[in-house]
């Protein structure tokens, strides 16, 4: 999909969620978003590149498996989002005072 030095940015194995659902993922191994701020500022930085081009979207990653972390390497979703689309995140809110 899109490649720069650091990084990369490529379609979900399935497809993704939505049209044009791409994973930006950075070249070297970083176990999450909090292991190599610099790393994952970079990774953002490409993210945010894509999402400028995307419109509406979520850009989404995940730290540790109490967060659904899966995959130990850091990667950010983008999910283009469109009004009435249907998808649900995976989280909702907390009840109040909490």
């Amino acid at each position: 999909m899109r490649e720069w030095p650091e990084t990369i940015a490529i379609r979900p194995h399935h497809g993704g969620v939505t049209a044009g659902h791409a994973l930006v993922i950075p070249r070297v191994h970083v176990a999450d978003v909090a292991e190599d701020p610099v790393v994952s500022a970079t990774t953002m930085l490409r993210a945010a590149e894509l999402a400028a081009e995307a419109g509406d979207c979520n850009v989404i990653t995940s730290r540790g498996t109490s967060a659904t972390q899966t995959v130990r390497h850091l990667h950010l979703h983008l999910v283009p989002r469109t009004d009435g689309d249907g998808l649900l995140l995976p989280w909702t809110a907390a009840p109040a005072g909490r």
